[in-house]
């Protein structure tokens, strides 16, 4: 027998043997599974014991990398060396794409000029003049770094900690830790801006999936659809008690189907039913911005009524703190500029200016922005070498992961506070490197979650959203 066949026999057997203890044994086997349920939630809220200073997330992912270099991190110096080759002291063997591996790494200065609106005296580009206009109110992370220069795994490293697929979303963690408080929402949810273009660039559900946590804790997406949520509509015909009859007998049927087998994923399947049909009347309310009085789309800005646009996401993603959803979360997808950057790049920046500082500007007037962390960020930087010719309108710039910038606000983040420095190329971090590791860490120090002791058993180890390797909370960026 080979060692193959004869391991697929034993996996088999022990198949069989778990079903039979859940399932049909003397009676234990229901216990010790609920008895384990029990003390990994115990778990759970007996590390959730430091005092939070922030009650939700709201994390404005912005995919595809947003150029630092026109945005947040002016280098005038460049200038003087446009168009000469990178010198190799300062790419210190970097590893590049395929689309640029083979070009010359030819110097491209920055297309725009910076503006100094605040006391704090942050730069932002002139791309972004709302966001400049805040930045009183934000804290800016320069010396991000990650360790994946490709889009699909950079993004899957900046939301779950881990470069495969897999593993538990940042937002999933939060809603197995803490849930909601509106138990007429998901605990997380999900909002996709509905381009006025069509978009190359995926979005892959692993990214607000729950890994091996049950499915219940996944990132619900609201389509940006006449129907956000498909299937929650009752047939035509059928009257609301037959609807809620139905159910019952369907939570019956699964109860005793959960019995026998102690399988968590049909009393996750229960837990559905009955949200979808909460959710029958709260998402109709949550959508129907018709109470939002004029004043809001003019803060928010033009686009703010097309429904599926960034800007009307981010009112959305205001209601949705409102109504006490735990993590809120928004993907603006083409920032992926490899060629005409200084035209696409201000599309992006047309599209999410005014919405992302309206945002900051309403939670505050509304005195919700204390307890409320806004994240601004993407999965990685772009490279200081143009792409293509560095003095072309075509000149594009590549991925590059060893620095790029974030920002956020609210939620206990010290305001006015720029951490971190890169170098004068920003090319590599000269000041406070800060890992995707070392913000997720920040992240749930904030929502009051010890990043070290908070973990899941799966397959006989106990992961974390951190990982084995050392994390750290950026004490300097709290208030």
């Amino acid at each position: 027998m080979s060692k193959e066949l004869s391991a697929a026999l034993e996996e088999q057997e022990l198949r069989v043997t778990r079903r039979y203890f859940l399932g049909r044994g003397a009676g234990v086997g229901i216990g010790a599974l609920a008895l384990g349920n029990l003390m990994q939630e115990a778990r759970a809220n007996a590390l959730i014991s430091m005092a939070p200073k922030a009650k939700r997330v709201i994390f404005l992912t912005q995919s595809g990398g947003p150029s630092q270099i026109e945005l947040f991190d002016p280098k005038p110096g460049l200038r003087k060396l446009a168009g000469q080759k990178l010198p190799d002291s300062v790419r210190g063997g970097q590893k590049l794409t395929g689309m640029t591996a083979g070009q010359p790494q030819l110097i491209m200065p920055s297309h725009t000029a910076f503006l100094r609106l605040g006391q704090s005296g942050a730069p932002v580009g002139e791309w972004l003049p709302h966001i400049a206009g805040i930045t009183d109110e934000v804290c800016f992370i320069k010396s991000m770094v990650t360790d994946q220069i490709n889009h699909a795994p950079a993004m899957t490293k900046f939301l779950t900690g881990h470069q495969l697929p897999g593993r538990p979303s940042i937002g999933s963690w939060f809603s197995y830790g803490l849930g909601s408080v509106n138990r007429d929402l998901p605990d997380f949810l999900v909002l996709i801006s509905k381009m006025m273009r069509g978009s190359d660039q995926p979005l892959y559900d692993n990214y607000w999936g729950s890994g091996f946590l049950p499915s219940a804790y996944q990132g619900v997406k609201l389509r940006n659809a006449k129907a956000p949520v498909l299937y929650l509509k009752d047939p035509d015909g059928l009257p609301r008690h037959l609807r809620r009859g139905m159910l019952d007998g369907l939570g019956e049927l699964n109860a005793m189907r959960l019995s026998r087998t102690g399988d968590p994923e049909i009393e996750t399947r229960i837990q559905q039913y009955e949200m979808a049909y909460r959710m029958q009347s709260s998402v109709p309310d949550l959508t129907n911005v018709s109470d939002e009085p004029e004043s809001v789309f003019q803060l928010y800005g033009p686009d703010s009524r097309r429904p599926g646009s960034y800007a009307a996401n981010c009112i959305l993603a205001r209601r949705l703190a409102e109504r006490g959803v735990r993590f809120i979360q928004l993907f603006h997808p083409d920032w992926d500029h490899h060629s005409r950057l200084k035209s696409w790049c201000t599309a992006r920046c047309r599209d999410t200016d005014q919405p992302s500082a309206a945002l900051i500007k309403d939670l505050k007037q509304r005195g919700m922005l204390d307890d409320t962390l806004v994240i601004w960020g993407g999965e990685f930087g772009r490279g200081v070498a143009g792409q293509g010719k560095w003095d072309s309108p075509d000149g594009g710039r590549d991925h590059h992961p060893r620095c790029f910038t974030i920002w956020m606000a609210g939620g206990g983040i010290r305001p006015g506070l720029t951490y971190g420095a890169t170098d004068d190329f920003s090319y590599n971090v000269a000041e406070n490197p800060v890992h995707v590791r070392d913000l997720h860490a920040t992240v749930m120090s904030l929502m009051g979650i010890d990043h070290s002791s908070f973990t899941y058993r799966f397959q006989g180890l106990d992961f974390r959203l951190t990982g084995v390797e050392k994390a750290r909370v950026i004490h300097e960026v709290i208030a």
